[in-house]
This record gives C-alpha cells, sequence and structure tokens, in this order.
C-alpha cells in the first residue's frame, strides 16, 4: 500500500469587521480566514441593523482584496501623464522622492501650495481623520465643505440649531412617512424593512422625487416635481397647513420663532402657485399637505441627494421647518430624519483625532468642489503638490475637464494613494499601495444608523500596501517630523479619542450604539441648541450672512439666467443619480465582476423628447454644454419629466467611448451655504452622434 502524506493542519477564523464604504448602512460583516487568506466574507447575522444582509457589490468584496489589477508595490510615472505608464520602486526610494519634492515646494513657494485631498473612499475614523494630524503639522491646504453631507448639515443647522434629527429607524412607529429625495431600497436599503414593518400597521408611504425611482414604484403615492423646485412645494404645503387651521399653535408658541412672518411670506405660495413652479397638479399640493397635517405620527426622511443644488441648503432648512409647524416632534415616529452620523460625534472626539493644535498658523482653506480651480495654473496661488487619498477626483469632481487639465501639468507633483490605477492614478508621478478594510483596524461611524462599528484586521496587508494611517506616518518620517502625536498607534489613538466607551468591549462585540432619548423623541420638549432654544422660522443669523431670513424658493442661477439663448442652445435639465446597484460612487466599477454586468454609462430620456430629437434607443447621442460634451447610447425610459435627462455617474474614462465621464458636464457652482456643489442644477442639449 502506498505511503500517503499526513493532511496539512489548518488554522480557520472568523473575524468582525464593518463596511467602510460612504454609505449610510455601515453594514457589518465576518470574514472567514484560513491560513492567512479571506475564504469568504458575509454579512454578520447578529448585526443590530444590516442584520446580516450585505449588498451586491460587497458580497463580492473579496474580489477586490485579491483582483489581479490591484496595487501592490509603489509605482513612479515613466510615461506621460495619463498614460498609466509606471515601474514598480521601493517603498524608501518613494518616500525619499516625495520627502525631497515636497521640502523643496514648500521651501519656494510655502505649505499652501500643496492639497491634500482626503474623500470618503473609507469613511472609517482614523482613515479618514488621522491624516489630517500629519497635514496639520505641514500647514497644507484645508478642505472646506464637501462633495456631499455637509450642505444638508447646515441647512438643517440653520433651522434647528444642529445636525441633529429623528433616527430614521424610529418610522416604525410613523402612520405617514415621506421619502424626499432619497432612494431608500437603493442606497439605504436596510432602512427598508421598518418602513414595510410600519406599512404593515397602517402606516401611508409618500415618494417625492424628481426621478421614478425604485422606491418610488413601491410607495402608496409618488409625487414628480421638477428639479430643484422642492422648496417651492414645501412652501406651497404651508400655504394649506396655515389656511386650513392644521398647524400645531400650541407646539408653535413655546417652541419655534416667526411664525407669523412665515404665515406672511406663504400667504402668496398658494398650491396653484406652488403647482406652477415644480410641474405637478395643485390638487396634489393640496393633498400632500392635507395628510401631513392631519395623519401623525408623521415622518420626513431625506438623505444628501437634494443637497446637489445651488439652493440645496434652503431645501434643508425648509424642509426642517415643516415638522414644527405641526408639532410632529410631540409623537414618537413624528419629526425628521437625515443623516445620524452626527449623534456619533458623542462617541468619537474627532478633533483629538485630527489635532489642529499641531498647526504652526492658520491654513489655507479651499472649498473641496473647487479642485479644478486650484490646480489652475494661472490662478493666484496654484496647487504644486497634491496629494489624493481615499478618493478619484477626476470621476467625482464637477468640471472634470478643469481637473483633468490641471492634472496633466508637468509642474504638479501628484501622490495617490490607491488599490486600483484609477482615473486620477494614471495621472500620478507616484502611486502608492493601500490596504483594503479587510487589512486595517478602525473605528466607522454610520450616517444611517447610531451604532459605531468595529474592523479588526482579517489579514496581513496584501504586497506592500499600507493603510492611510500608515501611510502618514511614513509621510512624517520623510518630513523630519518627530511630533508623537504624528506617529501613534492606531489602538493607541482610538482608545484617546473614545474616553466614554469600553473599547475591549466595543472590539469583542463589534459596535456600540450612540445616545439617543430612550423614548425616541429628541425634541418633544423643545431644547432646540439655537440662540433662541426653538426652531428659528426666521433666521437672523442667515439675514446677516446675506441669505434669505425665511424659507425662501429661488431658481438656480443655470437655469434662471435670463438668457434666451442659453435656454435655447440648453433645453434639458441633467441629472446624474446613482442607478447601480454593483458599484458604489467611483469603486468596484472597474472590476469585470461589477461594473460591466450594470452595462456601462447612457443617457436616459422620454420617448417624447427622443422623438423630437430622432434619437431612438441605443442609438448614441452627443450630451453637452459649454464646459463639454459627451458620447452615450441613449435609453428610452419612463422614469423620467419631459425636458429632463439623466446619466448615472461613477463611471470611469475607459468606460465612456470619448474618454470623459457624466462630471465633465456637471455645474461646479457652489451652493447657497454648506460648501457644497450644484451638480443637479445642469443644463444641458442632446443631440444624434
Amino acid at each position: 500500500m502506498p505511503a500517503t502524506s499526513a493532511p496539512v493542519p489548518t488554522t480557520t477564523r472568523v473575524v468582525h469587521g464593518t463596511c467602510h464604504h460612504d454609505c449610510p448602512d455601515s453594514c457589518g460583516w465576518q470574514v472567514t480566514v484560513d491560513d492567512g487568506v479571506a475564504v469568504q466574507l458575509r454579512g454578520n447575522a447578529a448585526h443590530p441593523y444590516s442584520a446580516g444582509e450585505l449588498c451586491p457589490k460587497v458580497n463580492r468584496f473579496l474580489d477586490r482584496v485579491y483582483s489581479p489589477d490591484r496595487i501592490t508595490t509603489p509605482l513612479r510615472r515613466v510615461g506621460a501623464k495619463g498614460e498609466a505608464r509606471f515601474e514598480p520602486i521601493s517603498w524608501d526610494d518613494a518616500l525619499d522622492e516625495i520627502g525631497r519634492r515636497l521640502r523643496a515646494i514648500v521651501d519656494t513657494h510655502g505649505p499652501g501650495a500643496v492639497m491634500p485631498f482626503i474623500s470618503a473612499g473609507n469613511q472609517s475614523s482614523i482613515a479618514i481623520l488621522f491624516p489630517e494630524r500629519f497635514w496639520n503639522r505641514l500647514g497644507a491646504i484645508e478642505l472646506t465643505g464637501a462633495l456631499c453631507g455637509a450642505v444638508a448639515g447646515a441647512g438643517t443647522a440653520s433651522a434647528l440649531g444642529t445636525g441633529k434629527a429623528l433616527d430614521p429607524v424610529e418610522v416604525r412607529h410613523s402612520k405617514l412617512i415621506l421619502l424626499w429625495g432619497t432612494n431608500t431600497r437603493l442606497t439605504n436599503r436596510h432602512l427598508w424593512p421598518f418602513i414595510e414593518a410600519a406599512r404593515a400597521d397602517g402606516a401611508q408611504v409618500v415618494v417625492i422625487d424628481p426621478i421614478r425611482t425604485i422606491t418610488a414604484d413601491s410607495a402608496d403615492w409618488f409625487v414628480q416635481p421638477l428639479p430643484g423646485t422642492d422648496v417651492a412645494l414645501m412652501l406651497g404645503m404651508m400655504h394649506v397647513l396655515v389656511r386650513d387651521g392644521l398647524v400645531d399653535h400650541d407646539w408653535v408658541a413655546d417652541h419655534t420663532i416667526g411664525f407669523d412672518e412665515l404665515c406672511d411670506h406663504v400667504a402668496e405660495w398658494t398650491p396653484v402657485r406652488a403647482a406652477e413652479v415644480c410641474g405637478i397638479d395643485a390638487a396634489d399640493v393640496e393633498r400632500l399637505a392635507t395628510m401631513y397635517g392631519t395623519i401623525r405620527p408623521a415622518a420626513i426622511r431625506t438623505l444628501i441627494g437634494a443637497e446637489h443644488h445651488e439652493h440645496g441648503a434652503m431645501f434643508f432648512r425648509t424642509l426642517a421647518c415643516l415638522p414644527a409647524l405641526v408639532g410632529a416632534w410631540r409623537d414618537r415616529g413624528g419629526g425628521f430624519a437625515r443623516s445620524v452620523g452626527v449623534w456619533s460625534n458623542e462617541l468619537v472626539d474627532g478633533i483629538a483625532l485630527m489635532r489642529p493644535d499641531l498647526r504652526p498658523a492658520p491654513r489655507r482653506q479651499v472649498p473641496m468642489v473647487r479642485l479644478a480651480e486650484a490646480l489652475d495654473p494661472t490662478s493666484d496661488q496654484p496647487v504644486h503638490a497634491l496629494f489624493v487619498i481615499a478618493g478619484n477626483p477626476l470621476v467625482v469632481v464637477p468640471d472634470a475637464e478643469g481637473v483633468r487639465r490641471g492634472l496633466a501639468r508637468d509642474d504638479l507633483f501628484t501622490v495617490v494613494h490607491e488599490q486600483f490605477l484609477t482615473d486620477t492614478a494614471r495621472y500620478a508621478d507616484i502611486v502608492l499601495p493601500a490596504t483594503t478594510q479587510i487589512e486595517s483596524l478602525d473605528i466607522v461611524p454610520a450616517w444611517g444608523h447610531r451604532w459605531l462599528g468595529w474592523n479588526e484586521p482579517a489579514i496581513d496587508p496584501v504586497g506592500e500596501s499600507v493603510s492611510n494611517s500608515d501611510l502618514h506616518r511614513r509621510l512624517a518620517r520623510a518630513m523630519g517630523f518627530t511630533d508623537a502625536a504624528l506617529h501613534d498607534d492606531d489602538e493607541d489613538v482610538i482608545r484617546s479619542v473614545m474616553p466614554g466607551v469600553d473599547v475591549d468591549e466595543l472590539r469583542r462585540t463589534g459596535w456600540v450604539e450612540a445616545p439617543y432619548p430612550a423614548d425616541g423623541r429628541p425634541y418633544a420638549d423643545g431644547g432646540f441648541p439655537t440662540p433662541s432654544g426653538k426652531v428659528e422660522l426666521r433666521s437672523e443669523r442667515l439675514a446677516a450672512d446675506g441669505h434669505p431670513a425665511l424659507p425662501t424658493y429661488l431658481p438656480a442661477r443655470e437655469s434662471a439666467s435670463g438668457d434666451p439663448d442659453l435656454a435655447a442652445r440648453h433645453p434639458f435639465a441633467l441629472l446624474t443619480p446613482k442607478h447601480h446597484t454593483r458599484f458604489l460612487n467611483s469603486s468596484y466599477s472597474a472590476l469585470p465582476k461589477h461594473g460591466p454586468l450594470e452595462g456601462g454609462p447612457f443617457v436616459e430620456m422620454v420617448a417624447e423628447d427622443a422623438r423630437r430629437l430622432g434619437l431612438t434607443e441605443g442609438q448614441c447621442a452627443v450630451v453637452w454644454n459649454d464646459r463639454a460634451s459627451l458620447e452615450v447610447p441613449v435609453r428610452i425610459t419612463t422614469r423620467l419629466r419631459r425636458g429632463v435627462v439623466a446619466i448615472p455617474w461613477g463611471w470611469w474614462s475607459q468606460h465612456h467611448a470619448d474618454g470623459r465621464t457624466a462630471n465633465a458636464l456637471t455645474n461646479p457652482a457652489l451652493t447657497d451655504w454648506g460648501g457644497g456643489v450644484a451638480y443637479s442644477d445642469t443644463l444641458v442639449a442632446v443631440r444624434a452622434r
């Protein structure tokens, strides 16, 4: 009988972690590891919010971890910028070159010529905030505002004094749920079971959105205003509430200021006027207002999509005033729900993470959305060094072709920390390999629920990849910075910034809940942190800053320019929504089992507009404006209104026939306040190629 070798023992373990994506759900997951190799990643059934379900993209996360296209060693550019020709180099060589060139730029132009562009490709706390210690110490440019999120918080705070609002899971107790400008079933999928449970108990669900989404298809009623007109609809609702005596006068008297002025202001916003602006029936304005004023508890749920208008902060300000008028905050399941990430601030000391005290002087500030302007060599203070971490600005930032021209500058030194050769990385001088989430230690806040998650590294870093925090420790050494805070260990940092949390228990269980009122009613008795202590229906602070003191509808400048030639040349409103389920923002779209399954980019339009332009399904069309042009196939849809077209964003240049992306077209104008961008106030023309 031939000899047989003894079986080789294996070591199998299951490691708990938390999804890091810029998504409201921050799901808990479990990674099964055999002999140091991750062999399975699945949802954690014990997680109090995601309950074991992951989305289609994250179900294939290990494809990303072990992709043959993953960057696993530092790279140096050897071709022209954009050609993506690189040679591998050692970490020592990469850091020597970075340190030498960075010191020369700082010596010649000052630290205000160095821009760190840190985005939310990884929204874990250490990954996104610890790097600020290094940039504070260097004194580099500080990005202000955000591509999304900041405007919603600023608009809400202008009425409530804080971004803290209703925990969205409280809609389980609601009898009326208004999903306003949010595609819950696609982008906040784990909230949907709470909504369905409320419906089973008799709740009605109304979706208000310029696009008929899968969430709209599942609603009891769908209202489809024209893009950017929502504030007019809200003012029409306020008119009806006041006119028909549906205001909770006791709650208003006790907990608001400016009610009389608001009544005078909305008197002219009749349902007919609001309907004309929004492109809907006046009867729908009446019906929506009456439902909201008579059904209790009533909850409004929104997320960040509606902030991408020039008057995005005013959207959130006005929406946050509606619950005050009907006393919705009295009831469990009543009020206004947006991002709840702000509640996690009670658990994590973000200032201690970023250490602004390390700054040698105030940092130069640049709006995040104005990257193209900052990279323009003709600007008053051009950027000479760009570090891109956890982001792909060439795809996600407006005025993408302006960004591309900036990245192509020979005198711009660009370093990109990445897992794949993204559109942005193709223009880098140095590319550094980044770990994935299952290779890093971190804590992960959520902006869709109140559970902060622990993320334990399941495997060693693949190749020579390093985490965001370890990268910045290496950069500190390359620059000769000896400050102890720049070299702190990740676990020590976590313990120091969570003084009120039992970190060992957090590590063992995998999550900790942010504090919230036990009865689910954060403002039942008022207590708003405004200067008045009340909901500010009229805001003197806004008036002092040059904004309307009362909720006010203003059309976007691009669509209301008064230039008849502009309207004639660019007659369509362009939206760039998230249509996809297998990639997120610009992540995953280059992987073979993700992006291609979505079918590629396209332009959606209704049949009537297509016929008028002589376009048919699948035909290639040119979508253009004064910023750029884009060639995409036509998809006929019933999801949109006439005069509105949509191109899903997030596709890389390689997926577009002409190498341009949706954000080549989008409006780079800043929002009214909050430092966001008016992506959705974009006008375009469409023609056959």
